[in-house]
């Protein structure tokens, strides 16, 4: 088969991000042609899920085939930061025996999501690169920037891109909308926006191998065969050890820098002394593997006609397994802005700006939690994220559970509250900060997050509270607004509404509709 030379939709990139919105998109009826530039299936690192993957596959119609398909089942996690505390554990099934996740084989489960989408009647082709993207003026839209609402550099509207297989040949496809889903390659973003932004305090290297032979974690216990997570014992790092089913196991050690080599890998096991206990009598398979995990973000994920996710627009800390997490639920935003603008239920500025919110505000979520837990790792002794004669972590995981399960975004039960989400928040900022719970910059903020209205009255509170800190406030005013001051636009951190609309995820009516309207259709 040939790649088609128009569409309604060309998605570049099958990971995760892009074969969910291709599928989405396709179950609608909609011509999508999918690119993607390796053979499937490939390998690709990132084997930890969240529990919200359950829900988001049950929205294409293949929650059941991933879940006979024998991926190692994941009912919890279970971190270290602090030898001399005990563990702290997440458990998925807790209030529900069916709320776990999976560890999975990537090459696995990406290669079924990208055939999956081919079967929902997208045109798939791996093998075949996007080389370069062409674009037409257009008036009146510029790029909607998810943090502050400026305008990004006007690069006109995508309306082509030239591909080439490995084959030799090549060609040229033509569409409506464009999904970017590259990748870290990023190709609106680093090639053309070039709107990038790397967080320097998030400037991590990984190494990991994979070993045959691991003991299971915890045997016995409700933590049994968990993944487990243990930071280094000199505070320069993490590892995990996560389980898989084709008998190996992941350990992955993380360190904010660090040379990359064998024997180096085999040296931090003795900082982590309970991942070495369980790889006594395990074998290392292979070569070890090395990549830099830099969190970054990008000023907005919209541009007239085109929406990005996934790796492509935004990458955090994979320290609570939110890669794939935030990249189905970044395709599944494109997908379902893209279809409301379709359908003429909104304008494609409006949709814009929905669809770079939400990824903002999801991303956001991961890393004010993320930067919180490095900051106890890197910090051991220091009581961060527990008081000082508190034994262990389990308040604080309490606490970070509907961000690190994924059910800030994915709450098919709605059970979670917003005050979940207000809870989860202030206590990062409390324990990033070490201010406390009564501090009167949270109540000032708070007050902002409760106020009615639209995004142009929050955004002059903010202003004004600029103007009027107090010398105490101020600087930690300054540290707060340099992560989260995009949040602020964001309807009160609602989970189901933003600017005023919620999404439908109904096959046959994917679509944004006014919140007043709607009968509680959200994912």
């Amino acid at each position: 088969m040939t790649v088609p030379t128009k569409c309604t939709v060309l998605v570049v990139g099958g990971g995760p991000a892009g074969s969910f919105a291709a599928a989405a998109l396709a179950r609608e009826s909609y011509e999508v042609v999918l690119l993607e530039a390796d053979k499937f299936p490939r390998y690709h690192i990132g084997e930890s899920m969240l529990p919200s993957m359950r829900y988001f596959l049950k929205i294409i119609d293949f929650y059941g085939k991933f879940n006979e398909h024998g991926f190692t089942r994941k009912n919890g996690a279970a971190f270290q930061f602090n030898r001399s505390q005990p563990e702290a554990y997440t458990d998925f099934i807790a209030a529900d025996e069916n709320g776990y996740a999976w560890n999975v084989v990537r090459s696995e489960a990406d290669d079924m999501l990208f055939r999956h989408a081919g079967a929902c009647g997208a045109h798939i082709f791996d093998e075949t690169k996007v080389m370069a993207i062409q674009f037409a003026e257009v008036n009146g839209l510029a790029a909607i920037n998810g943090s502050n609402g400026h305008a990004e550099k006007k690069i006109g509207k995508p309306v082509s891109a030239t591909w080439t297989r490995k084959d030799g040949t090549s060609g040229t496809v033509s569409f409506d909308y464009l999904i970017d889903a590259s990748g870290r390659q990023g190709l609106l973003c680093t090639k053309y926006l070039k709107n990038r932004t790397i967080n320097p305090n998030l400037k991590n290297i990984a190494d990991w191998g994979y070993w045959t032979g691991g003991a299971k974690f915890a045997p016995g216990t409700r933590m049994e065969g968990a993944p487990y997570f243990e930071a280094l014992e000199d505070g320069t790092g993490w590892g995990w050890y996560i389980p898989l089913h084709n008998g190996t196991v992941l350990a992955k050690k993380k360190q904010m820098a660090s040379p990359s080599s064998k024997d180096f890998y085999i040296s931090w096991l003795g900082l982590a002394p309970e991942i070495k206990k369980l790889l006594v009598h395990a074998t290392l398979d292979g070569n070890i593997k090395s990549a830099s995990d830099w969190s970054y973000h990008a000023s907005t994920y919209a541009i007239p006609g085109a929406r990005i996710c996934g790796d492509a627009g935004c990458f955090i800390d994979p320290l609570f397994s939110s890669g794939v997490h935030l990249a189905v639920l970044g395709g599944l935003s494109a997908a379902v802005t893209i279809a409301a603008v379709k359908r003429g239920e909104v304008s494609e500025e409006r949709a814009m700006s929905w669809h770079s919110k939400k990824v903002t505000e999801s991303y956001m979520r991961f890393f004010l939690v993320v930067s919180t837990g490095v900051k106890q790792i890197r910090s051991q002794d220091a009581p961060i994220i527990r008081d000082n004669d508190e034994v262990g972590f389990d308040r604080a995981f309490d606490i970070f559970k509907p961000v690190i399960q994924g059910r800030a975004d994915a709450d098919s039960t709605g059970t979670l509250s917003t005050e979940d989400i207000h809870k989860t928040i202030e206590y990062c900022f409390n324990a990033l900060m070490h201010i406390s719970p009564n501090n009167a910059l949270i109540d000032k903020l708070k007050s902002v997050y409760d106020l009615g209205g639209n995004d142009e009255i929050k955004a002059k509170a903010i202003t004004d509270l600029k103007k009027t800190p107090t010398v105490e406030e101020s600087q930690e005013l300054k540290y707060i607004l340099g992560f989260v001051e995009d949040m602020f636009t964001i309807d009160n951190f609602t989970l189901n509404s933003i600017d005023g609309l919620v999404p439908r995820t109904e096959r046959g009516m994917l679509d944004l509709e006014v919140a007043h309207n709607a009968a509680y259709h959200r994912y």
